[in-house]
C-alpha cells in the first residue's frame, strides 16, 4: 500500500486535533481516502474524519487496508511536515512508513498495533434543528462560556442560536441571530437545548483552524453533531454525549 499526498498539512492538522480525544485508531485506506472513527477512552466523544481520496497524487492500493496507529505517535512525526512538504505513507514489515520530501528527505516509521476486529459503529441520529455559521464565531462562544463554567448549554430559539453557561455566580449568554452567514434551521416549534461538556467542546472548536465554517446539530438531551468540510478535501466531525445533570 502506498499513498502520495502533494500537502500533508490536512492529514498533520486532523490527526493532530483528533489525538487530542482519542489515544489509538483503526485507519482505513481505500481509493475513496484515508477514514477513521474512534471514541475517546471515556465513551463520551466519537471522531469521524475521512481525507478524500481526490487528495492522492499518487495511490497504489490493490485493496481496502485497515491499521491500527498510536495517534500521538503518528502526531509527532506528522508534526515535521511543513506545507511544502510532500507525504509518502506506506505499510511494510508491520510499521507505517512515512516520507516527507521537500527541500530534504526524511523518512520516519512508527509501529502498527494489533487490530481490533470490532469496527466502530457510527450511531444513526436525526435532529431537528441545524445550524451552521463561521467558524471563529463558535470558537469564540465557547470561550466566552468557558469564563464561567465547566458545561455550556446550546440552544435553538425562533433565528437565534444561543450558546450559556453558569458558574457558581458568574453566568454567560452569547446570542448569534440568524444572518447571510449564520443559518438556523428547524422543524421544531419548540425552544430546544441541551448541555454539553465544555472540556471536549473546547477540544473540538479547535478544528476551525482546517474549515471555515462549522454546522452543529443537536436536540433536547440528546448527542451534538459538529461538522467541519472542506470541500473536495476532507470531512471531520464528532459527535458528543450530552452532560445530564444529577439533582
Amino acid at each position: 500500500m502506498k499513498v502520495v499526498l502533494a500537502d500533508a498539512t490536512p492529514l498533520r492538522d486532523s490527526i493532530s486535533l483528533i489525538s487530542d480525544l482519542v489515544t489509538e485508531a483503526t485507519i482505513k485506506i481505500s481509493k475513496e481516502g484515508i477514514e477513521l472513527a474512534a471514541m475517546d477512552p471515556a465513551n463520551v466523544a466519537m471522531v469521524v474524519f475521512k481525507l478524500l481520496g481526490s487528495t492522492f497524487v499518487e495511490s497504489d492500493i490493490p485493496e481496502e487496508q485497515k491499521i491500527a496507529v498510536n495517534l500521538a505517535n503518528l502526531k509527532q512525526v506528522l508534526k515535521r511536515a511543513t506545507p511544502s512538504d510532500m507525504l509518502t505513507l506506506e505499510v511494510e514489515e508491520g510499521k507505517l512508513s512515512l516520507k516527507l520530501k521537500g527541500q530534504t528527505t526524511r523518512t520516519f516509521s512508527t509501529p502498527l498495533l494489533d487490530l481490533d476486529d470490532k469496527e466502530q459503529k457510527i450511531p444513526s441520529l436525526t435532529f431537528p434543528i441545524k445550524a451552521s455559521m463561521p467558524s471563529s464565531v463558535l470558537a469564540d462562544a465557547v470561550d466566552d462560556a468557558g469564563v464561567v463554567g465547566e458545561s455550556v448549554t446550546l440552544g435553538i430559539e425562533p433565528d437565534t442560536f444561543f450558546i450559556s453557561s453558569e458558574g457558581d455566580l458568574s453566568k454567560a449568554h452569547v446570542e448569534v441571530k440568524k444572518s447571510e452567514e449564520v443559518i438556523v434551521e428547524t422543524n421544531s416549534e419548540a425552544n430546544i437545548k441541551s448541555k454539553y461538556s465544555l472540556e471536549y467542546l473546547k477540544k473540538m472548536v479547535q478544528a476551525g483552524k482546517l474549515a471555515d465554517n462549522v454546522t452543529l446539530q443537536f436536540n433536547q438531551d440528546y448527542p451534538l453533531k459538529v461538522d467541519y468540510t472542506v470541500q473536495d478535501k476532507l470531512q471531520l466531525s464528532f459527535i458528543l454525549a450530552p452532560r445530564v445533570d444529577n439533582d
